[in-house]
């Protein structure tokens, strides 16, 4: 089997972290998201995977070759964003007529995969959401998918395509996606994924779902921190420090440096930081970050970022109300 994993998007609701840094090596609870993702793989015996990169794509490269060695890895770039369907077009090449299985990069799973592949037979992943229209949705009858429908204006089905897709037959998956350019068949200007499955279930292909209740999104920072508040509550505390206060749970790298903080409850602190006389908490702080004197709760402080500020001296009479903004 061969994993696709689509990661050339420019993660732009992620600005400013992902200027200089594509948004599948964000930190979240201790290590890049995309980290996640490989050691998934690995654990389920998977080393094929193609890599589609574009956007800061050396930077994955790189992390690829340099965390995951042993991974058999190929990488091809996608100089346009012309949807899921076109990064999964570029790929073809690269799995011929293997079974493959496509997993969105900014996106942490937690299911067993085992069942999936063992059934034979394709699959998507689906989360029963309550507002649909943000997603790609499957329409179900008799446990197989008759209609897959990109963002519905209106309520059809609120099972969620969570981005997990096992494809048993690629062959016929290229074939389909082959038809879209050769139809120009898009949705919202781009060629869609769900349009080249829809092809394929019109053709007579089965399709089945598994339900994926740990799926977490990391493409805005709102919820890039409800992922890192679940991988902290599933991890647990990793290091204990002196002279600090730590509310459980969180992720402290064993090279950074604290002095007279209380660290947590749900923060994450990367290699390499510096953070003295501070409070942190439900914040992520990345690698080589500088923090001194302040309060922090709801954050994403940058690599290599410094953020100081000064304890403040009052002589306030009695009933005063004094606010800082």
């Amino acid at each position: 089997m061969r994993v696709v994993i689509p990661a050339a998007g420019l993660g732009t609701r992620l600005k400013p972290h992902t200027y200089s840094l594509p948004k599948v090596l964000l930190n979240v609870g201790g290590k890049p998201m995309l980290g996640y993702i490989i050691e998934k793989l690995l654990d389920e015996k998977i080393t094929k995977v193609t890599f589609v990169t574009g956007y800061l794509g050396e930077k994955i490269i790189d992390f690829v070759h340099s965390k995951y060695p042993s991974l058999e890895a190929e990488f091809v770039n996608q100089e346009d964003m012309l949807g899921l369907g076109h990064a999964v077009h570029i790929a073809s090449p690269t799995f011929n007529d293997e079974e493959i299985f496509i997993i969105l990069g900014d996106t942490i799973f937690d299911v067993d995969l085992k069942p999936v592949f063992s059934k034979g037979e394709n699959a998507l992943g689906v989360k029963t959401v309550d507002d649909p229209s943000r997603f790609g949705v499957a329409v179900c009858e008799n446990g197989k998918i008759i209609k897959l429908i990109e963002k519905p204006k209106e309520l059809v089905s609120k099972l969620a395509l969570v981005g997990l897709y096992y494809i048993k037959n690629s062959k016929l998956l290229v074939e389909s996606i082959n038809e879209l350019f050769a139809k120009e068949i898009k949705t919202n200007g781009e060629y869609q994924l769900t349009d080249a499955l829809q092809i394929m279930i019109d053709k007579g292909e089965n399709f089945s779902t598994f339900q994926v209740d740990g799926w977490y999104d990391c493409g805005k920072p709102e919820t890039l921190l409800t992922t890192n508040r679940y991988l902290l509550l599933k991890r647990g505390t990793n290091r204990k420090v002196e002279n600090i206060i730590i509310n459980d749970p969180v992720f402290i790298s064993e090279s950074a440096v604290l002095k007279n903080c209380v660290v947590g409850p749900y923060a994450t602190i990367s290699d390499g930081c510096e953070i003295s006389d501070s409070i942190i908490r439900n914040s992520i702080i990345s690698p080589n970050a500088k923090i001194q004197r302040v309060i922090l709760e709801d954050s994403i402080i940058g690599s290599h970022a410094i953020v100081k500020s000064n304890f403040k001296k009052l002589n306030t009479g009695d009933s005063s109300e004094i606010e800082f903004n």
